[in-house]
């Protein structure tokens, strides 16, 4: 995969992990979509690196798209976390 499948794969998974984890977030969409294409690029990591699962060059490989959404989610629950209440 290119960096810009990585990137659309991030979108992806940040508007997945926005649905999954709803509510009010302190960056708004702009920080969710950081989030969502950080978190990919993480969650490939960890899966290549620690779970003995190679990255693959198929956009459409389930365990690559279970990564990215798991990171995406560890990193949106981490940032809110820290900033949640920044706004209040």
């Amino acid at each position: 995969m290119t960096i810009i499948s990585w990137i659309i794969l991030g979108l992806l998974a940040g508007a997945i992990a926005k649905f999954l984890l709803p509510g009010r977030d302190p960056g708004g969409l702009i920080g969710t979509t950081l989030i969502g294409v950080a978190g990919a690029f993480i969650g490939g990591w960890i899966s290549a690196r620690w779970l003995d699962h190679p990255i693959t060059k198929d956009f459409y490989d389930g365990t690559t798209w279970a990564a990215a959404i798991g990171g995406s989610l560890v990193l949106l629950i981490a940032y809110r976390i820290l900033f949640g209440h920044s706004r209040d």
